[in-house]
């Protein structure tokens, strides 16, 4: 069984046991999560698509860990101006282990 769920702005396809890391959730880790924006559970015959959510389908994950992501390096240079300026940004996320699947 897969689901397709929205957390973050961003739309995940998944099924039970996957890991995968999302938008930084307020959650401690080793806590439970639930996600009730699931827009399709699929299940060969038994599929069932919402218009816009499926109305009581929800997916459950066992947070895994916080953390922040790679370092992305932002530079700019103005060219004949002497200007330059460096950033530097790591993007927090939160690692969930999908645990169950409940229509």
């Amino acid at each position: 069984m897969k689901a397709v769920f929205v957390t973050g702005g961003k739309q995940y396809t998944v099924a039970e046991g996957d890991v995968l890391f999302i938008e930084k959730l307020a959650v401690e880790a080793e806590q439970t999560v639930k996600f009730d924006k699931v827009l399709a559970v699929l299940d060969g015959e038994n599929s069932k698509i919402g218009a816009p959510v499926v109305e009581g389908a929800v997916v459950e994950a066992k947070v895994v860990k916080n953390g922040k992501g790679k370092k992305i390096d932002v530079l700019k240079y103005k060219a004949k101006k002497n200007e330059k300026t460096h950033i530097g940004h790591r993007q927090p996320y939160t690692k969930v282990e999908i645990t169950k699947i409940a229509l």
